[in-house]
């Protein structure tokens, strides 16, 4: 019987010829988008009494659609492309390859789903990282979870092999009868496999990788979660570990972790008497030397690529007028230093008060998505209302998703903006941007806030709109006509805050995330690490402030001026109450180079190379000194191998509270 009769005779040949050449990748699909939502459907009726109250909380299942089919585009690719190269009859021959590969997806996926029941009652929390270190961990770990859920082990092994033997048969019946197509069809179907190409490519690389924040839509982790699958999870988990994650002693050297914090909380200057908790190493009390009858509202501006060299009146090219202006309302900070080179460096150093790991910040690694101390979980715990406003995509860079899961209870991104006034590659502009929080602050009437505002204007391909400011250069799109445009739209929010009855309760922060682009081959370019900082609000005077200081400086700095006292982990210091005696510090981070500078001294440490001891002025390394300060070494190197330490032990953080708006925290052991 030929093959062409076979098919008429074939019950399976009838979905053949519907579903055309891709037949076996779209039913596989289906079934398995399916499988997805059912386990996403028993997980919300089991955690219902815990995401039942949260506003929308059916949006996780569309979204969860979407998070599903990123995970299978990435699984039909490559037999999507087999079936467009090969030839009918050999496609027939190899069923058996193609059978076992879509049963062994379909059986992991179904696995992973079951596993996450037990691991989501223990830790509210899909497959994450956790799971790695326990198989790191080995035979007592699997001992230990053989005997706690015998039943459901076994009973989730037996079901998938079950189910994997059906779907390989299943498949086994579906490429029996699969079709012949001409070289012309095979070729043609290229055309349909370019939108699984858009899908593949940009979520498989970047700043726009896919990430949790494709899934956060809510304030509740759980409910973000559920959104989630947790072939997702394990896989992004897995990546974090062993892409993004380097552990810094194996480029720079060792130190015992006593040494290492001991060093720390001596140049931080913390008190012996003001930590609190062992288990939690660097948390500490600080007692605020600005008291107030109600602790202000905070507004922190983080403006984009606004190096000193860009601002007049640090002595840069004087574009930028309006915060010239307002510098002399509050406390400028004339030698402040980035942590690093990159936004989320910033986000990491001004929301956590955090110094850079070796690899991804932790704004990207998973064990920081939830339980790691931010500004906003601090002050969400007292009674504040805390937002991230942002003119573009929140999802670039797992912003979104590490707000969201680290006490930010709404993050305003793009899709937010109604018929906003100019919309550009990045999102909207930063008049836009400053208009909306403007109108979200002045909403909260006498309710305390804090608000975070990222801008975009001024970054590549600088665009803005037009007839805003006189052009410092023609073309248009050019950085320093960013940059004035940047500052044109800050100088407009404080002119409309200003008219505000939050204003006079708020407390400001201006500040850079980083300076452009670095060039050159310096091994620290300090000069590009110089940012501005400004600091305006009720009862700040007018000052210059010149002692070095770093950004994570800030949180503490802030935190003080509020009037708030309070127990947190940060390791920065309250810039206004130093004692003279002090010298300043910052720590910087140039892609594996870390920098640890004091005053004029700077320690430079390379990967697999010794140490350099610099002098330098003015943002210029003078050269190396002649007699190496070993002390000043084992401060950096602290320093560097510090962050790490943190977040493997999950040690940033602060306890957890028993109930709204106020912190409790547990007896010693």
């Amino acid at each position: 019987m030929s093959q062409k009769q076979s098919n008429y005779r074939n019950p399976w040949s009838k979905a053949v010829c519907f579903v055309g050449l891709f037949s076996p990748v779209i039913i596989f699909y289906f079934l398995c988008l399916c499988t997805f939502s059912v386990f996403r459907a028993v997980l919300c009726f089991t955690f219902f009494p815990q995401i039942g109250d949260i506003p929308n909380y059916a949006l996780l299942f569309p979204i969860g659609m979407w998070m599903d089919t990123i995970v299978l585009c990435f699984s039909i690719v490559l037999p999507a492309f087999l079936l467009i190269l090969l030839p009918g009859k050999i496609t027939r021959s190899l069923r058996w390859i193609f059978s076992s590969y879509f049963a062994l997806f379909f059986t992991l996926f179904v696995f992973l789903e079951i596993a996450t029941f037990p691991f989501m009652a223990e830790f509210f929390t899909r497959l994450d990282g956790l799971i790695l270190e326990y198989i790191v961990q080995g035979s007592e770990v699997f001992t230990m979870v053989l005997r706690g859920y015998t039943l459901i082990v076994i009973g989730g092994i037996a079901f998938t092999l079950i189910i994997g033997w059906l779907i390989f048969r299943f498949f086994q019946k579906l490429f029996e009868s699969y079709g012949n197509y001409s070289v012309l069809q095979r070729a043609l179907s290229l055309l349909l496999i370019i939108p699984l190409l858009t899908i593949v490519i940009p979520l498989s690389s970047g700043n726009l990788a896919a990430s949790p924040s494709d899934g956060a839509f809510s304030s509740s982790h759980l409910a973000n979660q559920l959104a989630l699958n947790s072939t997702f999870t394990l896989v992004y988990a897995f990546f974090s570990r062993y892409k993004m994650e380097k552990d810094p002693g194996k480029f720079y050297g060792r130190m015992d972790p006593r040494e290492m914090l001991s060093r720390v909380r001596k140049s931080s200057g913390i008190a012996e008497k003001d930590f609190t908790d062992p288990s939690i190493p660097l948390l500490h009390h600080q007692q605020s030397s600005y008291p107030r009858l109600r602790p202000l509202n905070l507004v922190i501006i983080i403006e984009e690529s606004l190096g000193a060299e860009y601002v007049g009146c640090l002595g840069g090219i004087p574009l930028t007028p309006n915060l010239d202006e307002l510098s002399k309302e509050g406390v400028l900070f004339m030698n402040l230093y980035s942590t690093g080179t990159r936004t989320i460096r910033a986000i990491e150093a001004i929301i956590s008060g955090f110094l850079p790991t070796l690899g991804e910040s932790v704004v990207r690694l998973g064990l920081a998505q939830k339980d790691f101390f931010t500004i906003a979980d601090l002050l969400l715990r007292n009674g504040y209302h805390t937002e991230f406003v942002y003119g573009g995509e929140s999802r670039f860079d797992n912003m979104r998703g590490f707000f969201l899961g680290n006490g930010f209870q709404k993050v305003y991104e793009q899709d937010n903006y109604d018929n906003p006034v100019f919309k550009g590659t990045l999102g909207v502009s930063d008049e836009d941007l400053f208009s909306k929080a403007n109108t979200i602050f002045r909403a909260h009437g006498d309710r305390p806030f804090f608000g975070l505002i990222l801008t975009t204007s001024n970054h590549i391909p600088f665009e803005f709109p037009d007839g805003r400011i006189a052009l410092y250069e023609s073309p248009k799109n050019t950085r320093y006509n960013a940059v004035k445009y940047a500052d044109y739209a800050l100088g407009n929010f404080f002119k409309f805050a200003k008219k505000e009855a939050y204003y006079k309760n708020t407390l400001f922060l201006v500040i850079a995330d980083h300076s452009t682009r670095l060039k050159g081959m310096e091994l620290i370019p300090i000069k590009k690490f110089h940012i501005p900082g400004l600091i305006i609000g009720p009862g700040i005077r007018s000052e210059k402030y010149y002692k070095l200081a770093s950004q994570i400086d800030m949180p503490p700095t802030l935190l003080d001026l509020m009037g708030l006292s309070t127990k947190h982990p940060l390791i920065g210091r309250p810039l206004l109450t130093l004692p003279g005696n002090v010298p300043g510090r910052a720590v910087m981070q140039y892609s594996s180079t870390n920098a640890f500078m004091v005053e004029k001294q700077l320690i430079v440490q390379r990967p697999g190379l010794p140490p350099i001891e610099y002098t330098h002025k003015n943002g210029k390394v003078e050269g190396t000194k002649s007699k190496f300060n070993p002390d000043l070494y084992r401060d950096a190197l602290a320093h560097s191998l510090l962050p790490w330490y943190l977040y493997k032990n999950r040690l940033h953080h602060i306890p957890k509270e028993n109930s709204y708006g106020s912190i409790t925290y547990p007896s010693l052991p």
